[in-house]
Parts: C-alpha cells; sequence; structure tokens
C-alpha cells in the first residue's frame, strides 16, 4: 500500500438514498401499536396479529405452535390486562397474514432496488461447501439504502467448470442491472475464483471483483497464526482460558474481579478469537497474577490439580507476558480494523485504503526494530497484494475530500495507478475519460463549486459521497461516478450470518412446484427480515 458516467448533470442526491430502510421501518413499526382507546378493536387484533406473524416467520417456528396450550395462554395474558387480543391461526398465518408480512417485505426492497440508480450497489456473494460437498451460494446486493437477499443457488456444477461459472454470474449481474453494479465482493480468494473475476472484468469493463475485506484480514490473522512463536503463545493462552472457564471457582473470581467478564471471545471471525482471548489475558493480568498467589484463600485448590499448576506457571511466567505483548502489537490494530467494518456502517470505500495503511504504521510504532515489525508487515502486505487490493480502494482514497483535503494526504504510485484504472474502465468512452480528466483537476485544486467544500467543517459533517453530492455539480460526469464509488461497501455477506441451513433445505428438499414456492417465499421473507433487523454489526429489535 505504502458503471458508465452520463454527460447529464447529476446536481444533489436525494438523502434519503442514504437512509436506512431497516431503520425507517423499525422507527415505523415501533410506533405501530396503538391504545384501544384510539382504535377499533379489529383494527388492534389485527396489527397484533401482523407482530406475531412476523416472530414466527423471521425465527423459523412452526405453526403448529400457534394451537399449542402454552402459546395460547401467553396470549391469554394480554386479555387480563383489558387489550382484546386473539392469537392468530395456523390457517391465518399461511393465509393473509403471510400474504400482508410478505407484500410489506417486498415493498422494502423494491425501494432499496430504486436506490441502485443513483448510489450503485455491491453484489456480495455468500458461499459455502456443505458435508455432502455441494457448494451453494446466497446472493445479497448491497447500498447505503439497506441490504437485500435475491436468491440462492447450487453452483456445485460450476465450480471448476469457467464457462458455466460465467453463465451464473452474467445471469446475477443482469437480474440486479450491469448499469447498477459497481462490484462484485466474494468470500473466496481461491485460484478459480480469482480466475471467475478476471474474465468478468474482462467482460463487463465498469465492474470491478473484489475479495471482502473482512475475509483477507482473517487470513492475514491465520497467516500469523502459524508463526511458531506467536502459535505457541496462542496456546499458552487457551490453557490459562480452558482452566479458568472450566473451574467455577477461578471463574467466579476473575469475573468478580473484573466487572462480570472471562477470557473468552464471541467474535464472528474465528481467527479474531484467539487473539482478542489474548488480550483479555492481559488486561487482566494482574487479576490473574492475584488469583494463584497465596494471598488467595482458595489459590491451594486452583492449583491442587495438574491444569491448575500449569495455568499458574503460565501466569508467573514473565516471558508469556512479554510474549503475549509482543503478539498483540501487532495483531489487534488488525483486529481492530475489523471491528471498524462492524460498526462504521455500510459504506467503507472511501476509508479501508487509509485504515489498512494506519493499522501498519500503528503496528510499526509497537516495535524499536524494524525487524520485529516486519513479519506482521509482510503478512499483511502479502495478503494485500495477493487478493485485498484493489483499485476501487486507491481511487476511493484520492477522491474521499475528508482524507483529500488534508495536510498529511500522501499520494504513492500506488494510488496513482489505481485510480487511473479506475476512470480508464469507468468511462464509456474517449470522450467522457477526458471530461473527467478535467473534472478532477477541478477537484485536486479544489476550485469552482467545490471550493465551498474544502474547508474541514463542510467535509466533516458529510459522508464522502453526499459531499460530491453537494459540491461536485459542476463535474457532472465525475460527480455520479464519486457518488457511485463512495457509496460501497468492503466488506462481504459474512457479517450477516445467515442461517445457510434455509437455502440448503430450499435447494435440496424438492417437492412439487407449490411447495417450491413456499420454501422460496419464506426463504426470502426470513433472510430479508434478518437483513432489515441487522444495524451496524448486530442485529436488532423491531
Amino acid at each position: 500500500m505504502d458503471t458508465r458516467a452520463h454527460t447529464l448533470r447529476q446536481g444533489p442526491v436525494d438523502e434519503s438514498q442514504y437512509r436506512s430502510a431497516s431503520s425507517q421501518n423499525i422507527a415505523m413499526e415501533s410506533t405501530s401499536y396503538i391504545s384501544p382507546t384510539t382504535a377499533n378493536a379489529d383494527s388492534l387484533n389485527k396489527e397484533f396479529k401482523l407482530h406475531v406473524g412476523r416472530f414466527f416467520y423471521e425465527n423459523g417456528l412452526d405453526f403448529d405452535a400457534a394451537s399449542s396450550t402454552s402459546f395460547t395462554s401467553m396470549i391469554s395474558l394480554f386479555s387480563r390486562r383489558g387489550i382484546q387480543c386473539q392469537a392468530p391461526t395456523v390457517e391465518e398465518l399461511k393465509g393473509w397474514i403471510f400474504m400482508d408480512v410478505m407484500k410489506e417485505m417486498k415493498e422494502r426492497v423494491d425501494e432499496i432496488k430504486s436506490s441502485w440508480t443513483v448510489t450503485g450497489c455491491s453484489i456480495l456473494l455468500d458461499g459455502w461447501t456443505d458435508a455432502n460437498d455441494r457448494t451453494f451460494v446466497n446472493i445479497l446486493v448491497e447500498c447505503p439504502k439497506g441490504t437485500v437477499y435475491l436468491s440462492s443457488s447450487d453452483i456445485t456444477d460450476c465450480v471448476g467448470n469457467m464457462e458455466a461459472m460465467q453463465t451464473f454470474f452474467v445471469k446475477v449481474l443482469e437480474e440486479v442491472g450491469l448499469q447498477n453494479v459497481v462490484q462484485i465482493i466474494t468470500y473466496s480468494s481461491s485460484a478459480f475464483m480469482t480466475e471467475a473475476g478476471r474474465q468478468l472484468m474482462e467482460r463487463y469493463r465498469p465492474i470491478f471483483w473484489t475479495v471482502s475485506a473482512s475475509h483477507c484480514i482473517e487470513l492475514i490473522l491465520e497467516k500469523l497464526g502459524t508463526v511458531d512463536r506467536i502459535h505457541e503463545t496462542l496456546e499458552k493462552a487457551k490453557i490459562i482460558s480452558s482452566f479458568v472457564h472450566n473451574h467455577p471457582i477461578a471463574l467466579k473470581y476473575l469475573q468478580d474481579q473484573t466487572n462480570g467478564s472471562g477470557l473468552l471471545d464471541s467474535s464472528r471471525i474465528s481467527t479474531m478469537r484467539p487473539f482478542l482471548m489474548l488480550e483479555n489475558i492481559v488486561i487482566k493480568k494482574e487479576a490473574l497474577k492475584k488469583m494463584f498467589s497465596s494471598s488467595h484463600s482458595q489459590s491451594s485448590i486452583l492449583i491442587s490439580t495438574a491444569e491448575g499448576r500449569k495455568a499458574s506457571e503460565l501466569v508467573a511466567d514473565r516471558s508469556f507476558w512479554r510474549g503475549a505483548s509482543t503478539i498483540l502489537k501487532g495483531a489487534i490494530p488488525l483486529v481492530r480494523v475489523i471491528e471498524w467494518m462492524d460498526k462504521s456502517g455500510r459504506v467503507h470505500m472511501g476509508y479501508i485504503y487509509e485504515t489498512l495503511d494506519q493499522a501498519k504504521e500503528t503496528i510499526k510504532e509497537g516495535f524499536r526494530k524494524k525487524s520485529e515489525y516486519m513479519p506482521f508487515w509482510k503478512a499483511i502486505d502479502d495478503v494485500w497484494n495477493e487478493c485485498l487490493y484493489s483499485p476501487l480502494h486507491s481511487a476511493g482514497y484520492y477522491f474521499n475530500p475528508n482524507l483529500f483535503y488534508t495536510t498529511d494526504v500522501y499520494i504513492d504510485p500506488e494510488v496513482v495507478t489505481g485510480l487511473t484504472c479506475f476512470i480508464v474502465r469507468s468511462a464509456a468512452d474517449l470522450r467522457m475519460q477526458d471530461r473527467m480528466i478535467v473534472q478532477m483537476e477541478q477537484y485536486r485544486t479544489g476550485k469552482g463549486g467545490m471550493a465551498a467544500g474544502v474547508g474541514e467543517e463542510q467535509r466533516s459533517n458529510l459522508s464522502p459521497a453526499l459531499w460530491w453530492s453537494r459540491y461536485g455539480g459542476e463535474c457532472p460526469e465525475l460527480q455520479r461516478l464519486m457518488i457511485r464509488l463512495l457509496s460501497q461497501t468492503c466488506d462481504g455477506a459474512a457479517k450477516y450470518q445467515l442461517r445457510r441451513s434455509l437455502a440448503e433445505t430450499l435447494l435440496t428438499k424438492g417437492g412439487n412446484e407449490d411447495e417450491q414456492k413456499w420454501l422460496r417465499d419464506m426463504v426470502f421473507l426470513r433472510y430479508n427480515m434478518q437483513l432489515q433487523n441487522f444495524v451496524n454489526g448486530s442485529f436488532v429489535s423491531n
């Protein structure tokens, strides 16, 4: 590290294109319970049944549960409070309630799709191989307005068959709309998928093939975990953690000393967990030492087993703590990048290049000698060069006004080459390319209409895409392209943790046409409800 533009004037973008459709719906639904004093009982009862239906659909509950004694008893509690609500029947859950909720979801999906023409979108591939070596993929589409599930496919016959894989991707692109797609974000860095992406980019020049940034950082952490001294220290940390969490006295003591927290971490990314566990151990170093010391009344009980004695020896070992400190200096800045992506919402493109570069600088600052931080840098650079880097990242860095109009912006050859590649691939023809190059000069010098947006106050209060919408009107071709570029994510579908068994059931169960349609509708509804309720790295309740 060291999309075709139009000649029409873009004008300011409606900022509702960047407002999450999920947050709008959540806000709407949170006020949808109406007092029985202001609405008739039938209307209230219908709304109540719709909410119960959404609960059943989102969680995949058996509709027969609506007839169970415990469920009807639970519903009867509302009547005791003076709210006359009836539990929905199985027939209603399969009938009008399902149709109403499905209609709501289709309207939400259509609302999000309508924003693609302005902000562009990213196709997210969520693929996996099951126990029977069948390969499946869920197709999601993400934009600032929200993320939607489109379909699931069995691509077993496409793996290893380039022509079949290309045909599959072309079908997906045509469904989304070639003119809407900025990039396809894949879950795999395999040689076959890399070649599939290269061929697709040759065929559709404005579209880029990228690998999920969190997946790439996972690969970096995986590389680090194979280094002997790092692996050895992580194994020692596992011994300490295993003892604490399998010994009630040790766990209770540690929780009492540290506000109820333990040593394990439940991160969605498996390769992060050992490093976060090690970080927790270092944070709780003094509590661990005190736990095994003679001043603790039950220390003799803790060290009465072989596991306890081994954990006690490691806690007393200075070399373990030195090794742990070294590892954390090199690994935690990378973990923070993933946490930043999870917490910062959907739009990363203007910042991913700088964020990775800052992570490297943070690692460097933690060491005195080059020989100490270079193993970490090498792991980062290897993955960056092999699969993570895209010209989109260089262009996102250069055209992010919050970075470009600062004193410490650094335009290295990689940035220049990347943004040039992006402009050339995105321009419909040489005339449009020439116009955008002229407009780039206005951006570079901060003159014309952009002059009003160069100041820190103007930049800091707007996302990069909205800045271009507000101040880039004199450069319509470049403005449209930058709004699309800077509205994209860099992360893949894994963060949503969609339940893959749903797609597997849909694609393997069989059945007649009506049964297949019912399954498709249920998968569409459940996945999109989960996506609707996913906000900034976690699920929220309606």
